[in-house]
Order: C-alpha cells, then structure tokens, then sequence
C-alpha cells in the first residue's frame, strides 16, 4: 500500500447523504484480512440502509455486502489464503472498514472463498449476499425463538448426501430473475429438486432457465393469485418446498396454499402467512431468512458454504449474475442505489469498480 488511507462511499450520519471521502486503511486482525477491493456489488438493501436508517449504528459508516478483489494482507491465524489470492467475501455494516464500498476493506477469514482465474471480478462480487440468502433460507438452522425463525435445516448440497437428496421432488421459486432467485434456483437444481418452477417475465425466462428452472409463469401474465392453479398444470405432486424471493401478500398467500402439509415456505420479507420459524397445525412452516453468513444462527452453514464455494464456482455450478459495470467507481454508486430502490433495474446485478474512483 503507497497511502495509509483510501477513497470510500461514505455515509456521514443516519439518514445522510452517501459522500466520497477517505478513511484509514485498517491493519486485519487475528482471523481477518485485508482486502483491496476491485469489484463491489449492490443491493436494495444497501439503499434501505440509507433511507430507512437501519443497520449502521456507528458512523461515519460504509455499506455494501458483496465484495471482490485480491488479498492485501493476512491476519494472525489465517490459513489456506495468503496475499495477491483472488476472494470474493460478503461484507459487514460495522464497523466501517468491513463495508465493502471503498477500496480497501476487512473481511472476516471464515467467510471468504478464493474464485477462479477465469472469473471475473465483476461477477463474483454479484455472488456474496445474494447466494448467502438463498442458501441460508434453504439450508439454516431451525430456530423457532429467533426472530428469523431460521431456516428449515435441511442438508446443504455441500454437505456429505445433501447432492441430488431431493431428486424428482417439486420446488417453486418466486422472483427467479432477481440475485436471491437466480442462486435459490441454482441450488435447488443441486439439491435434486425437479420439475423447478419459477416466475419471471417473459424476456427473462432464458436466464432463469440457464440457473436450472424447468418451467418459467411469466407473473405479468399470470398474477401471483393465480400460481397454484398454474403449478398444478405443471405437476401434480405435493410441492413441500417454496422460496419467495419476492415475498409480497399475494405470493406468500398463494404459495401458502399450494404447499403440502409439513412443507417449508421461505420468505425474505415478514411473513404474513403465520409466525416464523413455528409450526402450523398441519406441520407447514414458514421461515423468514436473514441472508448473511456473519450471524450467529447462520455461522457454521455459511462457513461451510465458503470452504466449500471455490469448488462448486471451479464446476461451474453456482454462477454470478449478468452485470452492468456503473461508471465513476465509488461516485457512481448512489445513482446506481437510486434505481435499485424505484425497482428499475431487472435481471442484473449493477456493480462498482472502486479503483476507478476519481
């Protein structure tokens, strides 16, 4: 490093407006590294941090959740990455040096994967948050007395006979274009699950397709109220696993319906179905995930899924998001945030060179 600071996407206070401005380029900690970040993704939930106020309680903050780049330098402890190794990690709110909108930043070791050299840096960074939703939601730990309610505990498609465990079962995904439903999708396909039935529009079901959707209901066509007459012309058996990256009242409703009894509903917004994480009295059960690999009812599925990402990215089995590179670097990320939150954006994951930042 030639400076002992770097430029960063800055949130000065709650509510404030993001700045461009510097800050010190930590050192990593025992179980950290450093990383010096060429590619970072956004997400809605990085303008909601903004305008809702929530998750950055210490400021000045920096957002982002996705991040790739190459390691600068390795904490005491760190085994198996050392530094100029290309990562991808998911990044954390606080404190700020662990956001991932700015040129250097601290990820936690546990969380970490290497990527191809045949990645690029620019789909990685779209691989973070949104395959540690899906896989959360699909793959976490029941816990009724979390407020999430956790996930439904099955066995991962990482984990010895979690590959192929669910062959010839059903699985619907609403929202198969967004990040969270392109990844719900790929590992449901590694799962086993088939037929795999998706919403999307109808310019979008090639894309859907290419993650492993077998059936693609066009929901501009076919209002989410209408789903389970239009799954049941599909398949007639008992559909026991839904993932609503979506999550409005009507998909959640009509989801609800269609799933068989003990069968799991994941849901990225409350639920309006029942309480999370609690039985109803046919068995169903809803789960409400909460996507990050950081958390403590998450940490040894998404330590899992790290150690085991470099291998399923190396097979070609979990893919990044089509990409739309922002201009200006760090400058150009609140315009980009600005569309993400009046919903313009569609079957891509915009992203951030902070390099190039002016």
């Amino acid at each position: 490093m030639s400076s002992a600071v770097h430029k960063a996407l800055i949130l000065p206070a709650k509510f404030a407006q993001f700045v461009v401005g510097e800050l010190p380029t930590s050192k990593p900690d025992p179980g950290f590294v450093l990383v010096k970040i060429h590619a970072a993704a956004l997400n809605p939930l990085d303008a909601g941090i903004q305008k809702m106020g929530v998750f950055i309680t210490e400021f000045p903050g920096v957002a982002g959740n996705d991040g790739a780049g190459t390691i600068e330098a390795v904490g005491v402890g760190v085994t198996g990455l050392k530094k100029g190794d290309r990562v991808l990690y998911q990044g954390w709110w606080t404190p700020a040096n662990r956001g991932t909108f700015q040129q250097f930043g601290i990820a936690d070791a546990a969380v970490v994967a290497k990527i191809p050299d045949s990645m690029s840096f620019d789909e990685a960074a779209t691989i973070p948050l949104g395959l540690a939703t899906a896989a959360m939601g699909l793959y976490g730990k029941l816990n009724p007395k979390a407020f999430w309610g956790g996930g439904p505990g099955i066995i991962a498609p990482w984990a010895d006979g979690g590959r192929g465990q669910f062959a010839g079962q059903p699985a619907v995904v609403i929202g198969g274009a967004s990040s969270v439903g392109q990844f719900a999708i790929q590992l449901l396909k590694l799962s086993g699950n088939d037929p795999i039935i998706t919403t999307a529009s109808s310019h979008n079901e090639a894309y859907c397709k290419a993650a492993g959707a077998t059936h693609v209901i066009d929901y501009h066509k076919t209002p989410y109220s209408d789903i389970v007459t239009a799954v049941r012309k599909i398949t007639s058996e008992p559909v026991s696993l839904a993932y609503d990256a979506i999550s409005s009242e009507d998909s959640q409703k009509s989801l609800w319906e269609l799933l068989a009894p003990h069968g799991v509903l994941v849901v990225t917004h409350p639920p309006v179905v029942g309480k999370a994480g609690e039985e109803a009295e046919d068995g169903k059960r809803v789960v409400h995930v909460f996507g990050s690999a950081h958390s403590d009812d998450n940490r040894e599925v998404g330590s899992a899924m790290y150690r085991a990402l470099r291998g399923l990215l190396e097979e070609g089995v979990i893919k990044g998001n089509k990409v739309e590179v922002l201009p200006n670097g760090l400058a150009g990320i609140p315009d980009g945030l600005a569309r993400l939150w009046t919903k313009t954006v569609s079957g891509l994951k915009l992203v951030s060179r902070p390099q190039e930042t002016a």
